[in-house]
């Protein structure tokens, strides 16, 4: 206790047999600031109010963002100390592409399933770990215990249970693209205007080299390509122009599958399964366990032949499966979509 280095203020000549001994004091003072600081410690850990605004930071964090995992409250976090020793607090505690830097990422896959592997999968399993649906690190390999998390997820938030991530799924999570910003709108035809076969052409309609490009992958001969992500059919013919182009309004749901398929059945006018609605000019092109799924017109309700929607809001997803489409291009489908007419769906 006699070391001026641990008395910077005192000198030994202060401790001289002339003085009343302070050391018992001062150790007995020591040893209270030091409880003290004990107390103050636990009584900040068991302060409501301070646990409080930690888990809603958190629970913040989680829900806003739900792909990057929850970071500590800047509050929390020690200062930053330069190389002058001075605490500062602009410094930024990550850089680059961190992944728990704030940024949410974005999966590119129209759905996600048992034995999917890479980016796509790690993303979806950083939005299931960080909604507490997933528990261990992201391993990009979408195997069984991903599947359950998956179906915890769907049955947490009343969606489809099935354990494959579609467009529901994803939105739910955070990862699902904005659409759109996938949608090509062209600009409206000149009264009058007609395709390359000489129908009269809708507001959403373009055709030949006026019309967007073809999607990859798409499918060879005359036939039908429908692009999900981008809300859009093609007619295409035998020499691989495109006969006319136009905007649709497919599912809320995961349920148009991909794939070549072929137009089996055709309708002047149907009825939907819930009886309210007309859907005119049906052709139809896949079969599901709940019903027929088709490109038709606008529908119309029952009670008093109003459509269901206006062709400008053709481009978003509003059906519950089938692909409304403007009055003239449902005619023009109608005419040149026969059965057995190749369907694509990519």
């Amino acid at each position: 206790m006699n070391d001026p280095k641990l008395h910077p203020h005192s000198t030994t000549d202060d401790l001289g047999p002339h003085r009343p001994d302070r050391r018992p004091l001062i150790v007995a003072a020591g040893a209270a600031l030091l409880v003290c600081g004990v107390i103050a410690l636990f009584s900040r850990h068991d302060d409501p109010s301070v646990s409080a605004a930690t888990n809603d930071t958190i629970e913040t964090i989680e829900t806003s963002v739900p792909p990057v995992a929850a970071t500590v409250p800047s509050t929390m976090q020690p200062p930053v100390t330069s190389a002058l020793g001075s605490a500062t607090t602009d410094v930024p505690d990550l850089a680059g592409g961190d992944p728990s830097d704030g940024e949410s990422c974005i999966i590119k896959e129209r759905s996600l399933r048992y034995g999917d592997t890479g980016d796509n999968v790690t993303c979806l399993q950083q939005a299931l770990i960080a909604g507490d649906f997933l528990s261990g690190a992201a391993t990009g390999s979408f195997d069984a215990a991903t599947v359950d998390a998956v179906k915890r997820l769907q049955t947490d938030r009343d969606l489809f249970v099935d354990g494959i991530v579609g467009r529901e799924s994803a939105i739910s999570l955070g990862i699902w693209p904005d659409e759109q910003l996938l949608v090509v709108r062209t600009p409206k035809p000149a009264p009058g205007a007609t395709d390359l076969i000489g129908m009269p052409m809708s507001t959403v309609s373009s055709a030949g080299d006026d019309a967007p490009p073809l999607p990859p992958n798409s499918g060879s001969g005359r036939r039908l390509v429908y692009d999900r992500s981008g809300q859009r059919l093609w007619a295409v013919g035998n020499d691989g122009r495109i006969v006319r182009s136009w905007l649709v309004s497919g599912s809320k749901y995961d349920n148009e599958t991909p794939g070549t398929h072929e137009v089996y059945s055709r309708s002047e006018v149907s009825t939907a399964w819930n009886g309210k609605a007309y859907l005119p000019k049906m052709v139809r092109w896949l079969k599901t366990d709940i019903g027929a799924i088709g490109m038709h017109s606008i529908p119309l309700h029952r009670e008093d032949r109003s459509p269901y929607q206006t062709e400008a809001e053709l481009g978003q997803r509003l059906s519950g499966g089938c692909q409304r489409q403007a009055p003239a291009d449902a005619d023009f489908v109608w005419e040149w979509a026969q059965i057995g007419t190749k369907v694509v769906v990519i």
